[in-house]
C-alpha cells in the first residue's frame, strides 16, 4: 500500500481550510464568496439558457409524489425499484417535478404550459412566484402554447375561483386535443375517474372557448416554435422544435415522466400514458431523433433545471446533464 506523507504546511493549510469552513459554514475546501462574486442571474426556481437569440427561462412548480407500485403498467415492481435504485432514488415512491419554458423571442412573451395553479399537490404551486422571481408579469405573457390537456398543464391558465392569470395571451391548443377533450360523447362514457379530467378541460377553457386557437403538427406557432405531433401520452400530444441560429431545443412535454425510468427504459408505460403502445413507439423515436441530431432537450418531469441532452446507451437513452451556469 502506498504511503500517504503530510507535510507541516499541508497539515497547517488543511487546519486553516477547516477553520474558514467552520466559521463561515462552509464545506471544507471551499472559500466564502466576495459579493462582487455573487451570481445574480439563476434563482433555485428558475433557470435560464440560450437557444440562438431565444431566452428559455425553466420554471420549477414544485413536485407530487406516487406510490412506485402501479406506477408502470408494463414492468414487474422488483425492476422498476432496481431502477430507481441504480438512480440514487427512494424504492418505494417517485418524485414528479414540473417545469414549464417561458420563451422571450425578441419583444414577445410566449409560455409552454402553465403549472399546476392552485390545484395540485400540496408541494407543488411554487410556479407563479418563481414566474415573478424571473422578473415576468403575468399581463406580459403574449402567447400560451399548451402540449396537451393534463391537469398539471393547464390548471395555471385559470384558477379555482376562475381567474384568468394571463390577462393579454392568446392560447394556443393541439387540435387533436380539443376533439378528444370537448367530445361530450367521449366525456359522459368515460370511466368516472376520468371525468375529472374532461371537467378540468371545461372550466378552464370554457370560458374562452371561442377564442381558443387550435394548431395542427408540423406548424411553427410563432417564430422559433414549431409543434410536433407526439401522440401516445394523449391524443394530441405535442412536442416542440425550438430553434434559432445554430441553437436547437427539443421540449419533451410528457414524452418521458422521470428520465431514470422512462429514458433508460423507453419500453415502459407509465399509468398517465393513454395508448401504451403508441406513447412507446413516440418515445423512441424522439429520444433517438434527439441523439442523433445532437440536440438539446427539456423535460417537464425531470430534475430542474430539466435540460440536457440525450444519448444512446444499450437498448435504451440516457439523459446527460447540461453543465449549470450562473450566467447566461
Amino acid at each position: 500500500m502506498a504511503s500517504l506523507t503530510l507535510s507541516r504546511r499541508t497539515v497547517m493549510a488543511s487546519a486553516g481550510a477547516l477553520a474558514a469552513s467552520v466559521a463561515f459554514d462552509l464545506p471544507v475546501g471551499i472559500a466564502p464568496a466576495r459579493a462582487q462574486d455573487a451570481p445574480v442571474n439563476q434563482n433555485p426556481g428558475f433557470y435560464r439558457y440560450k437557444v440562438g437569440d431565444i431566452t428559455v427561462t425553466a420554471l420549477n412548480d414544485g413536485f407530487g409524489t406516487r406510490p412506485l407500485d402501479g406506477f408502470i403498467r408494463n414492468a414487474e415492481l422488483a425492476d422498476v425499484r432496481k431502477a430507481m435504485e441504480a438512480a440514487y432514488l427512494p424504492t418505494d415512491a417517485i418524485s414528479i417535478s414540473y417545469t414549464t419554458l417561458a420563451l422571450q423571442i425578441g419583444d414577445r412573451l410566449v409560455l409552454i404550459d402553465t403549472g399546476n395553479g392552485d390545484s395540485g399537490a400540496p408541494t407543488s404551486g411554487a410556479w407563479m412566484n418563481n414566474f415573478r422571481a424571473a422578473g415576468f408579469k403575468p399581463e406580459n405573457v403574449s402567447t400560451v402554447i399548451i402540449s396537451h390537456f393534463h391537469g398539471d398543464h393547464i390548471n395555471g391558465f385559470r384558477l379555482k375561483d376562475g381567474t384568468a392569470v394571463f390577462p393579454n395571451a392568446e392560447v394556443m391548443v393541439p387540435a387533436a386535443e380539443w376533439a378528444f377533450w370537448m367530445d361530450d360523447a367521449k366525456m359522459n362514457t368515460a370511466p368516472e375517474a376520468a371525468k375529472n379530467a374532461f371537467a378540468t378541460v371545461r372550466r378552464v377553457f370554457g370560458p374562452i372557448a371561442k377564442d381558443v386557437k387550435q394548431y395542427e403538427g408540423d406548424k411553427e406557432l410563432v417564430p422559433g416554435v414549431t409543434a410536433i405531433a407526439a401522440p401516445g401520452h394523449t391524443p394530441g400530444h405535442t412536442v416542440f422544435a425550438i430553434t434559432s441560429g445554430k441553437g436547437r431545443l427539443m421540449a419533451l412535454s410528457d414524452t418521458t415522466n422521470h428520465p431514470a425510468l422512462f429514458v433508460r427504459n423507453p419500453e415502459w408505460t407509465a399509468i398517465f400514458d393513454m395508448d401504451g403502445p403508441q406513447a412507446i413507439a413516440t418515445r423512441r423515436k424522439l429520444l433517438d431523433m434527439a441523439a442523433t441530431e445532437k440536440m438539446q432537450v427539456a423535460f417537464y418531469h425531470a430534475p430542474f433545471p430539466a435540460t440536457g441532452h440525450i444519448a444512446k446507451a444499450g437498448n435504451g437513452f440516457e439523459l446527460v446533464p447540461v453543465q449549470w451556469s450562473s450566467a447566461i
